[in-house]
């Protein structure tokens, strides 16, 4: 990190995560230079009446607002109903571990937030635009969610969230402090998004890589047939078309009590998530701890060997994600949001179909065959996933297919692996960066800001 001076003289607080501030700082809980959930739409209005919604599943704590749906007020959630304003603040007040967070700027005139969302706005003397950076920093996210209730979707009521303790400096630094991070993170988050741009290529790559493998093959030679599927199109020769049905010799759905948000330990038994299997890859650390008195379902317990399949997630892109489990602790049961899918072995190697799974053409039947509204609703039945059609060789064909893919893949992923590191660094220091000017521990009063960047600021914020 960048060294920037500190201040001249400090005071301690009593705020644990703010532990000593600039002296002529104050500090205050965010209900008095706040207010929360001030308008609300009527549940009068217009049936026909277009909001602009925005769902905590749409907001992170590095991109804010990534998307809005287009809904009439008739059709749109019952919880579609906090109305927002330029200079206020979103926080999520359930789910809290998404960190849900971002600042309102320039929104349409009909944007409406989930109930789910906590709207804090600054009043005269809080800036919006350090409000805004504030309630993003490392303390008061830790607070909220410390200070949330319950296991599977731990919420803080509104009235609690804003009895969290707030700094304020005086106007002018509070700008001060905007105009810094506003240049600095512009500057952070143009490297992250390079990162990411390369994250999509290297899974363009690998999606292309596997697609073109388990569809032609790894002989160019080969004769070629028409597949009979048009978006399918040729295939080789001597390879068959079949329903997924034909391969799957049992079919099992697990469990989802509400368990600890923790990992096991000793005897404990778990509970994986349904993100265990997120992107081909499993991770057993995915669980959940079962609480003490709910009696385990053992024939659930997931075992090396075992293909699991993503039944139901927030995210459509990692629904019908397939890994094979290589290895896992004991006592760790898969959820109701999770398949584990047992192939006939005579017909098609497992490693085979996990691969195949991630193929264009498999994703696109997934993708199409996805029931539900928006949300954790997402899911795909099991008849659909016995409908899929599937091209397939010889098992020692598929092998060989296997053995090529594993090579070039694992060239592919360690790639992934640098560029997500260098993006997650780049990500903490935005963050520390951020918690470390809106809370005193630098003063950036002095830091230079490029003129053309300074009116582009200045534009934006007032």
């Amino acid at each position: 990190m960048e060294l920037y001076p500190q201040y001249p003289k400090y005071k301690s607080t009593s705020c644990v995560w703010l532990e000593k501030i600039p002296e002529h700082w104050s500090i205050k809980r965010i209900k008095n230079v706040a207010t929360y959930n001030d308008d609300a739409l009527d549940e009068r209005t217009d049936p026909d009446y277009e909001i602009a919604y925005v769902d905590i599943s749409s907001v992170t704590l590095t991109k804010g607002i990534e998307n809005q749906e287009s809904l009439a007020f008739e059709k749109a959630p019952s919880r579609a109903r906090r109305e927002v304003k330029h200079g206020d603040i979103i926080v999520s007040t359930v789910r809290t571990y998404l960190k849900a967070i971002a600042p309102i700027k320039n929104p349409p005139s009909n944007m409406v937030v989930s109930t789910g969302f906590a709207v804090i706005r600054p009043l005269e003397k809080l800036y919006s635009g350090y409000a805004g950076y504030l309630l993003q920093s490392n303390g008061f996210v830790g607070d909220v969610v410390a200070n949330s209730v319950g296991v599977s979707y731990p919420a803080i009521n509104a009235s609690d969230l804003v009895r969290i303790s707030a700094v304020e400096p005086p106007m002018p630094e509070q700008k001060a402090i905007v105009r810094f991070l506003d240049f600095k993170t512009a500057q952070i988050d143009a490297l992250i998004a390079k990162q990411e741009s390369l994250l999509e290529k290297l899974s363009e790559k690998r999606t292309a890589l596997i697609s073109h493998a388990v569809t032609k093959g790894l002989d160019p030679s080969v004769p070629m047939k028409d597949s009979g599927v048009e978006w399918l199109g040729k295939i080789p020769a001597h390879w068959l078309r079949m329903l997924m049905v034909r391969v799957i010799s049992k079919f099992e759905q697990g469990w989802s009590p509400s368990c600890d948000d923790r990992e096991t330990s000793g005897d404990e038994w778990g509970v994986l998530k349904s993100g265990c299997v997120n992107y081909g890859i499993f991770r057993e650390k995915e669980h959940k701890t079962l609480p003490v008195g709910i009696e385990p379902i053992s024939s659930l317990e997931v075992k090396a060997g075992d293909v699991l399949m993503c039944r139901a997630s927030g995210s459509k892109h990692l629904i019908g994600s397939v890994a094979i489990v290589r290895q896992c602790k004991p006592r760790l049961m898969f959820s109701d949001k999770t398949y584990r899918i047992s192939f006939y072995q005579d017909i098609i190697d497992p490693e085979f179909l996990a691969l195949a799974m991630q193929a264009k053409y498999l994703r696109d039947q997934i993708e199409l065959s996805i029931s539900g509204a928006d949300g954790l609703a997402n899911n795909i039945p099991q008849a659909s996933v016995k409908a899929y059609h599937l091209v397939l060789p010889v098992l020692a064909e598929q092998k060989t297919i296997v053995d090529s893919l594993h090579r070039e893949i694992r060239f592919i992923h360690a790639q992934e692996v640098k560029v997500s590191e260098v993006a997650e660094r780049l990500r903490e220091y935005r963050s520390a960066l951020i918690t470390n000017a809106v809370t005193g521990k630098i003063d950036v009063q002095s830091v230079s800001i490029p003129s053309s960047a300074n009116i582009a600021v200045t534009t934006a914020e007032e």
